[in-house]
């Protein structure tokens, strides 16, 4: 299944991201991937925005450029409005069905 044009156009503009925070720091892409313990190939895919690296390898590079601490901050608490309104009215995760008893 393909993901939506926001999240494919964030996935992109992450890999972008990266490949500039690299360049910033005259890194070469065999330097960031040897640090992060990635294969070369899977520094290019991120670079380039492939959907099919994992989250995992994403938190790799960031921490071999330096900017792990922005990782941590991902979808806290403190900037989850929503969630933290939601929490507030103290409304309920999920409503869950009656079970269906079997007839006898």
């Amino acid at each position: 299944m393909r993901p939506s044009i926001a999240v494919e156009e964030s996935v992109i503009q992450l890999g972008s991201n990266l490949r500039s925070a690299r360049l910033r720091r005259r890194l070469p892409q065999s330097v960031v991937a040897d640090r992060a313990g990635i294969s070369l190939n899977t520094l290019s895919k991120i670079e380039n925005g492939d959907f099919g690296v994992s989250i995992g390898n994403i938190a790799s590079v960031l921490n071999a450029l330096g900017l792990s601490p922005l990782l941590s901050g991902l979808a806290a608490a403190q900037e989850d409005s929503a969630g933290l309104m939601l929490e507030e009215r103290n409304l309920p995760q999920r409503v869950r069905s009656k079970k269906k008893s079997a007839g006898l």
